[in-house]
This record gives C-alpha cells, structure tokens and sequence, in this order.
C-alpha cells in the first residue's frame, strides 16, 4: 500500500491534539499507516512508538527519530464561575496567546474554548503594549461555574492545547498548529514507506514523546535500540522574514537542511556539534540527490538529541536534520511540503549511501 502524500499526511496529523504527555491519538494515527505497510511497531512504557526495518548487520544502525508531542497547558485550577487557568507546559509564547482558541481534551470529549483577551474598549493605553504572563491569562469554555465545568470533564490536569486547524496557503504552502513536529512525523512514515525492500543499514524508526517538556521522552527507545547513528528531524528556523533576517540564510521553499550547531543557553547548558562524518555523508547525498542543501547554526533552541549523543559507552554519532519552518511555537506555523518531500529523499540517499567504510571514531 502507499501513504497519502507527505502534504495529507502533515495535515492529518496537525489535527489530532497531542499534548506532552498525552500523546495516544498522534501514536495510534501514525501506528495505523505503520500497519497498512505492514510494518510491526511497538511503544514502550513511556509511549515511543518505535518501528524496525532490518538490514545488513556488518553496518551501523540508525536511529532516525521525530517528537509526537506538542506544547500547550494544564488545567491549574477552575474558578468558582467556570473559568479556567492553565499552567504552562513547553515554550509557550505569551506575547501570542490573549484571544487564541484552545481545546480542553477531557475524558468525555474534545472542548473548544479561548483564551480571554481584555475587550478593547476597557483597555487602558499602557496595557495595550503590556504583555500578560500566562498565570493572569484565564480560559473561557462557556461554563458558569466550578460545578458546570468539572460535570463536562475539566478538572485539575486536563491537557490543552491550541485549537487544532490547517489552513492552505499559496504555492502549496501549510499553515498550521504543531506543524513542529507532525511535519517530521508525516516525513518519517514516508522515509519508512521508502526504505521498505531496500538494501542498507537497519534504521529504527522512532515516534518520540514528551520532547516539549523535558527534552528527554525518546531516551528509553534510543537506550533499548542503542543505535551508532541517530538522526533527529525537526524544524529549522526560516530566516526569510524581516524580523528573522540576522539568525541565518535557511529559507521556507529551500529544502530540506542539517544543523552545523545548536545550543540552548537559557537554563539548559546542551546542544549539538554533529559529527563530521555524518555532515559529510549527508552533503555527499544531496549532491547525488540533487537536493539543495541548507545548513543551519543558531543559539535558542533545542533538541532531544542533545541527550542521545552521550548513551552508551561510546556515545552516538548524532546530526540533527530537518526541514525549514516560520512562526515557531505560535498557534500558526507554516511549512513548504516540497521541503518535506525533499528530506525524504535526502535521508533515503544518505542511507542508502551508508557502507563498512564509514568510519565513526574521532
């Protein structure tokens, strides 16, 4: 059977809520395509949805991987009249959240509500250019009160996020909520769909989780496969808007692309060098490819590979890969599915290119 094409795929899965933590609906949308392959798949206890294509033994083994999950809240406490205030979980952006629409996903149903923003005319002109930490924010869903709230099925720890929605832009562009990462999602059942048959290394395909809160959910199925490649995709920072112009040249249409460096300074002392190896590998495969190739190098951001690069007693040759992508972490981002398409088959070739030779010592 063939998948629906990278587009669709994306699109399927942006709409499926999937809170950190809470990812079962994303898993077993993506197990489903996994099973009309008939490719077998597992989870293990934290919720990874790992999928394994064997290959020749005498390689080393890859672990190519994309996180599920997505940013958004907790319920923190119901207010005596039905309103609603969240905690935050991820790297939610305040400044973008008054008058977002958000869905409370409880045990008896997905709720639309949204985000209160102050009305306009009560504003005073210092608040207009104030923004309001999230613990000040409240949610509106509609009740009148606690009791009406809590009979509907939200209580303390309901998981929200924004408002599922895909919307199609021009030149068949997508925007969206958690393109970051259903993107990579729908590119990693393609690449699984491609490697089918073909001759090469084993490549273990892993659906993460919990990447939005601690960085660390696929480390159990990276410390059970304990690859000596691994490959993370996720989105590369488009810098073809004019407030993005300064952090770097990768642009929304450009192709897919590789991080040269990545380091998060903001609390948390980790990032990736790539192994020079695996640069060389992947800047040989999109020259055979002819896919254009673009590189990225930026402080503020993170990967969960940040962790994987240091398992086992010899570590693992890690790159993070990925495809360009505008308006990160807001309720709306946006992806160019030709980037999509074209990071399939540059992690198609690279593999395909993997031989004995490939030397990973340093």
């Amino acid at each position: 059977m063939t998948l629906h094409s990278v587009a669709d795929l994306t699109i399927q899965l942006m709409l499926i809520p999937g809170l950190s933590g809470y990812e079962s609906r994303v898993s077993a949308a993506i197990a489903a395509h996994l099973d009309a392959l008939g490719l077998p798949h597992n989870s293990d206890r934290l919720g990874n949805l790992r999928c394994t294509i064997p290959g020749d033994p005498a390689l080393p083994s890859v672990m190519i991987f994309t996180h599920m999950d997505q940013l958004g809240f907790i319920v923190r406490k119901v207010e005596a009249n039905g309103l609603i205030r969240l905690e935050r979980l991820g790297g939610v952006p305040e400044r973008a959240l008054p008058a977002q629409a958000v869905v409370l996903c409880t045990d008896h149903g997905d709720l639309p509500a949204l985000i209160a923003n102050k009305s306009h005319h009560a504003t005073t002109p210092d608040e207009k250019y104030k923004v309001l930490p999230y613990t000040d924010l409240f949610v509106d869903a509609g009740f009148t009160s606690k009791t009406e709230a809590e009979a509907a099925g939200v209580r303390i720890g309901t998981p929200v996020t924004y408002l599922p929605r895909a919307l199609a832009l021009a030149n068949g562009r997508i925007a969206g909520t958690s393109v970051d990462d259903r993107a990579g999602c729908a590119a990693l059942l393609k690449l699984a769909e491609a490697r089918m048959g073909k001759p090469g290394p084993t490549v273990h395909f892993v659906w993460s989780v919990q990447e939005e809160f601690n960085l660390r959910g696929v480390l159990p199925a990276a410390t059970a496969l304990a690859p000596a490649i691994a490959l993370q995709i996720d989105l590369l920072l488009a810098c073809d808007t004019p407030d993005m112009t300064a952090r770097g040249d990768v642009t929304l249409g450009g192709g897919p692309g590789i991080s040269l460096y990545s380091f998060h300074g903001r609390g948390t002392l980790n990032g990736v060098i790539p192994h020079p190896a695996l640069v060389r590998l992947f800047e040989t495969a999109a020259t055979s490819a002819n896919v254009p190739l673009q590189r990225s190098a930026h402080t503020g951001a993170l990967t969960d590979l940040s962790y994987v690069q240091f398992m086992g007693s010899e570590g693992v040759a890690c790159l993070d890969v990925g495809f360009p992508m505008r308006y990160s972490h807001s309720a709306l981002e946006v992806v160019d599915p030709a980037d999509l398409n074209g990071l399939v088959l540059l992690l198609d070739t690279a593999l395909s290119a993997i031989t004995s030779d490939l030397k990973l010592t340093r």
